[in-house]
């Protein structure tokens, strides 16, 4: 009778335990059938929003501020050149090489912040592009996971175009403020077509953080991070997306 229970039971755990790893299959196979199809129809239409624009948006909220999303889609082949250039130049200098990680620039993070209280990001576009339009912001190791995994759906799915494209029309640019065509508009009176070299660098160099620097009222350091990112336009020289 004893023997009889014991297997009873033992019948039972392993009938929980087949159930448990079943769901967790559908899940899987759920999660990274849903992903491909996000990533794919993203591929063709422009995202309407972002978690961090809705985030930062309650914050606002919060704030006893109003609701703002300040966001003007505009196409890549309209984005002036300047523009582009400087992105790579400031973000990812590998950007049409690399196939959706800079392996070194990571390193050098690493090493970087262990030695330092101020942490530096060695992401390149097509991750701050998973991370911006499929992704909440944070630093856990879990996000960082489902970045991987979106950036490498998105390098074999999306065309470097669509890539660049996507990073400059929701990329953060102030409070409420997002993509390069609402940042021109607000903060130099032009379209993202019309910018020039300095006015592109000016937006780029405040990227790491939008809502505490503005290119309308540039600081020495934001200047000084100007001049690095246009040397380094010179030096990438013509660029073929």
């Amino acid at each position: 009778m004893a023997k009889t229970k014991k297997s009873s039971a033992k019948t039972k755990r392993g009938g929980i335990w087949s159930r448990v790893l079943r769901i967790l299959k559908f899940s899987v196979l759920l999660f990274v059938g849903l992903s491909i199809f996000g990533v794919i129809l993203l591929r063709f239409v422009n995202p309407p929003f972002t978690w961090l624009m809705v985030m930062r948006g309650f914050e606002r909220k919060s704030d006893g501020k109003d609701w703002k999303i300040d966001k003007k889609w505009i196409s890549f082949d309209d984005i002036a050149d300047p523009m582009k250039r400087a992105a790579v130049a400031a973000e990812d200098q590998t950007f049409l090489e690399n196939h959706g990680f800079d392996f070194k620039a990571m390193e050098k993070a690493i090493d970087k912040n262990q030695h330092s209280h101020k942490l530096v990001g060695g992401s390149t576009i097509t991750q701050q592009t998973a991370k911006n339009v499929f992704l909440w912001p944070g630093r856990n190791i879990i996000r960082k996971a489902f970045e991987a995994w979106f950036t490498l759906l998105i390098n074999i799915l999306w065309s470097k175009e669509r890539i660049m494209e996507v990073y400059l029309n929701e990329i953060e640019m102030g409070d409420g403020i997002y993509g390069v065509e609402a940042a021109s508009q607000a903060y130099f009176h032009k379209s993202a077509a019309n910018l020039n070299s300095s006015q592109a660098a000016l937006i780029a160099a405040c990227w790491p953080n939008p809502r505490k620097w503005s290119p309308a009222n540039p600081t020495d350091y934001i200047q000084h991070r100007k001049y690095l990112i246009m040397k380094n336009m010179r030096r990438l020289g013509p660029m073929d997306f």
